[in-house]
């Protein structure tokens, strides 16, 4: 009988303020930023400085030397997260049969995966060092080599597909494959979202866009501020947030812990601008109501919102009056709040990033706060659980995202029961 109810059972994390999931959660917990001065380049003569970076990750953990000079920061970011969620969700692949591995798909979200690797590119080719381009240049720049890695990292032949579209890919490839789920398609997921984006090109490309704050550089920590009225943009974050969807029946099977259920997703198209938000925000309500819709829940059924929040000037406001809209005059009433302020804004994998939290609220009963939220933008007027998490036992929850050109995704989790 359809629609059959999906469960999250595995959590890995690889983040700027924590790698394992049980660091990231205490960190966000107690307010940690993990924003400093980059460190994986000299950002002299930039604008901002400063990035959400993973400064204590070692990919050699998981591919030798000579490997890794043939793959982007992403992979074994996206792997290690990976190898995180499986472990977590009592996942050992020794005890596979043929079918299981058949059965087990892959579906991330991410921006563009691999800009590290293909910048290197290019400065050989422009240098006149052509001699020196890697013959992996072509097969690493496509978007879909990112979920291949990881299929043929564990062996895993089911589906193997990358949703990238923009910050609401995670969003989405988590949507993706909560409906194959429920509707019978697959049985399982690994999902989530990795990006690593923090690079000379992207850092230059952004700040010819204005998009970042330029006044920070000295004290990091306090750069991604949302709903400030001092905000001055996003803080460009890189890191993997992965998670392993299941079956209820499948999941209760297999005796595995379930961290939340998913039950409604939604998404939408503002068809206005590369860029930019539509300022009315009509189509990020839409998204937020079709999600609702989904779940088969009302507005005075929302217990916490985990806030795209990413710091800029437009969008916190129009993402506040997006919510306001969608939840009528029920939303003041919500808490909500915006993780960014502690990791940044790591793009594709933002969606990732906030159904982890909320995931873990829900199954915590604690609520994270925003920090740095010191004075307040008037038109920002929620409660966006400033400064200090606050234990508050919840039964539903929204993770929301908005991104380049237009898109809108929302995804509605439950506390398991």
């Amino acid at each position: 009988m359809f629609p059959r109810r999906v469960v999250i059972t595995g959590l890995g994390v690889v983040s700027p303020n924590g790698i394992g999931k049980d660091i990231f959660w205490q960190n966000t917990c107690n307010g940690v930023s993990g924003i400093d001065r980059i460190r994986s380049f000299d950002p002299e003569g930039l604008d901002c400085m400063i990035a959400g970076e993973v400064a204590d990750f070692d990919p050699r953990r998981y591919y030798g030397e000579a490997e890794l000079k043939k793959l982007p920061r992403s992979v074994p970011l996206c792997v290690a997260a990976a190898t995180e969620a499986f472990d977590d969700a009592g996942i050992n692949f020794k005890d596979f049969e043929e079918e299981d591995f058949e059965s087990l798909g892959v579906l991330v979200g991410t921006g563009g995966s691999g800009f590290d690797f293909s910048e290197k590119q290019f400065a050989f080719y422009y240098s006149d060092n052509r001699h020196k381009i890697s013959p992996y240049a072509i097969s690493n720049s496509l978007v879909g080599m990112l979920s291949s890695e990881v299929s043929m990292r564990f062996g895993l032949q089911g589906r193997s597909h990358v949703i990238s579209n923009g910050c609401t890919s995670s969003t989405d490839a988590m949507g993706y494959a909560f409906n194959a789920i429920r509707f019978g398609q697959e049985d399982w997921f690994l999902t989530g979202g990795v990006e690593a984006c923090v690079t000379p090109a992207m850092m230059t490309g952004f700040q010819r866009m204005r998009a970042n704050p330029v006044h920070f550089n000295g004290d990091p920590t306090r750069g991604s501020r949302p709903f400030n009225r001092d905000r001055e943009g996003f803080v460009l974050a890189e890191g993997s947030w992965m998670l392993v969807l299941e079956e209820l029946e499948h999941a209760l099977k297999r005796r595995a812990k379930v961290y939340a259920e998913i039950i409604g997703y939604g998404t939408t198209c503002d068809a206005y601008h590369r860029v930019a938000i539509m300022p009315d925000g009509k189509q990020s309500t839409r998204a937020l109501k079709l999600a609702l819709k989904d779940a088969r829940l009302s507005d005075m059924d929302v217990d916490y919102i985990n806030f795209h929040g990413t710091s800029t000037v437009i969008n916190d406001k129009i993402e506040t009056h997006a919510v306001k809209q969608a939840l009528n005059g029920y939303a003041m009433q919500i808490p909500v709040s915006s993780t960014k302020s502690m990791v940044g804004h790591p793009q594709g994998a933002s969606g990732a990033l906030g159904v982890t939290v909320t995931a873990l609220s829900l199954k915590q009963g604690v609520l994270t706060p925003t920090i740095n939220l010191e004075n307040p933008d008037p038109e920002c007027d929620m409660d966006y659980i400033a400064n200090e998490s606050r234990e508050t036992p919840i039964r539903t929850a929204i993770s929301n995202c908005i991104s380049f050109g237009s898109k809108n995704s929302a995804l509605v989790l439950r506390k398991f029961e």
